[in-house]
């Protein structure tokens, strides 16, 4: 016969006893992916996320950037007045020339970039932390070389991506200005593909490879410096996450990304700029190519242009800008050490957010995943 404090003690380990998860296929599914899978998915998921949310800043950020090199340049005089001035003036001029539309111009290839990009940056960086961790004492310096190995990997697999989505966002309406001109038209990101590769070959998709590659600087500053902040406000690494404090925890990650960020953009800042340049500048025509023979007929006709002008049909002649180091010393030049920080106030708006959106829904899913898969193997426990 059991006696009340029995009955209460059996009561108390119910309670205690596992909750036996519902199955569903959505877990089921989840239960078989290995972890690599699933950072994979999670930071897909995140890019797209913080992609859809901040892409009119990243709009305004690369017209800011590129529009230098269009400006129509003439021996002897200044450089055109540019189009672009400040983050609401950007915002004013795309609204009245291309609307809405314009403000999203570019977004198909950022998402298309996006999933590849962040699948395979938190995937090669959480396989290649712990490969790091077990070779390299010092924690920071494991991080550090995890973070540019999944910044090369990521780079190098969808640079022609964002060369594509960098041309499109800086894209000058034809009637917004005579002074500023984009010397190439696309419809669209196939359309861009399609006439980049007929006109400037397979070379014109990794065009500002080199410092994309320099950005490597900004995520081995930006990922170790979240790590460590995450560490310190919450008590848990990148991907780690505790049933407990929830609000505790998700405002550490915030906390660790916005401080992370701005610490990262305000030192790496310059690389982009030049890959902005070298991305939306277009390459030596080949020499068949029908653009290449109106270049040259134009050129016996005494119609020169100075190197990286738009000539009258549009198109680039001499490049203007080669390699880094030639990039750098032409910009200084033309435009002084200002140019190196254009569009740098919006960029801090929009990477900002962005960071934080994609951090906190890689968190959230990476938390979700686990949690079910835990539940499925609850359920078939059970």
């Amino acid at each position: 016969m059991s006696t009340p404090t029995s009955a209460t003690n059996a009561a108390t380990a119910a309670d205690a006893s596992p909750v036996i998860h519902a199955r569903t296929p959505f877990s089921g599914f989840i239960s078989k992916l290995p972890p690599s899978s699933i950072n994979s998915f999670c930071g897909a998921m995140a890019g797209v996320a913080s992609g859809i949310v901040t892409c009119p800043l990243d709009v305004i950020k690369t017209k800011l950037q590129a529009q230098g090199s269009f400006r129509r340049i003439q021996q002897g005089m200044p450089p055109s007045k540019a189009l672009y001035q400040g983050l609401f003036g950007t915002a004013r001029v795309i609204w009245r020339e291309d609307g809405v539309r314009g403000m999203y111009r570019g977004l198909g290839p950022m998402l298309l970039g996006y999933l590849p990009t962040w699948a395979v940056y938190m995937s090669v960086y959480e396989g290649s932390k712990e490969f790091y961790y077990n070779k390299i004492e010092n924690k920071w310096l494991a991080r550090v070389c995890a973070s540019i190995t999944a910044g090369a990997c990521s780079t190098v697999s969808t640079n022609p991506i964002w060369v594509i989505k960098t041309r499109l966002m800086s894209q000058v309406s034809s009637r917004a200005s005579k002074d500023v001109r984009t010397p190439w038209h696309y419809n669209s990101t196939f359309d861009a593909a399609r006439k980049m590769y007929r006109t400037e070959g397979l070379g014109s998709f990794y065009s500002g490879l080199g410092p994309a590659l320099l950005g490597l600087t900004h995520v081995a500053i930006q990922f170790p410096l979240y790590e460590y902040f995450k560490t310190v406000f919450t008590g848990l690494e990148m991907g780690e996450n505790s049933s407990e404090d929830n609000d505790v925890h998700w405002v550490g990650i915030l906390g660790a990304t916005f401080l992370s960020k701005i610490c990262a953009t305000s030192a790496t800042y310059p690389h982009e700029v030049l890959r902005t340049r070298l991305q939306t500048q277009q390459r030596s025509l080949p020499a068949n190519s029908p653009d290449h023979i109106s270049f040259r007929s134009e050129s016996h006709g005494h119609k020169r242009h100075p190197p990286g002008a738009a000539s009258s049909d549009g198109m680039i002649n001499m490049p203007r800008y080669r390699g880094l180091v030639r990039t750098c010393r032409t910009i200084l030049k033309e435009e002084g050490w200002r140019a190196f920080y254009n569009g740098m106030g919006t960029n801090m708006v929009r990477a900002v957010p962005a960071a934080m959106t994609t951090m906190l829904t890689f968190e959230m899913l990476k938390k979700a995943c686990f949690e079910l898969r835990d539940g499925e193997a609850a359920a078939q426990g059970g």
